[in-house]
């Protein structure tokens, strides 16, 4: 039996490629989008009264839900903000992949 990490190196590649980063920063973004929808519909809200909480119309809310690519980090603070919710980023430095040319 193949683990899902093994399954993931052998069909997308393995971590630290191009095709894998990319996978893997496209899940952890649709997951993002995923958690505003939940939270935002734990505190029943609509995507119109949380668009006002932060001064965005509802299509803006509605394309983050789905798509939190094309989106600020402000804006992700200020939604999770207006949510009431607390939100960590982590910045991982890789001292062997930097170089000064």
């Amino acid at each position: 039996m193949m683990t899902l990490d093994e399954m993931k190196d052998r069909h997308i590649g393995k971590i630290g490629t191009e095709d894998r980063d990319k996978y893997e920063f496209d899940l952890k973004v649709d997951v993002l989008g995923e958690m505003i929808r939940s939270v935002r519909k734990e505190r029943h809200l609509t995507q119109e009264q949380l668009g006002e909480l932060i001064g965005v119309q509802k299509s803006q809310i509605s394309k983050l839900e789905r798509n939190v690519k094309n989106v600020t980090v402000e804006t992700i603070l200020k939604v999770f903000s207006a949510l009431n919710a607390n939100i960590t980023f982590s910045v991982e430095i890789n001292e062997d992949d930097f170089k000064v040319a």
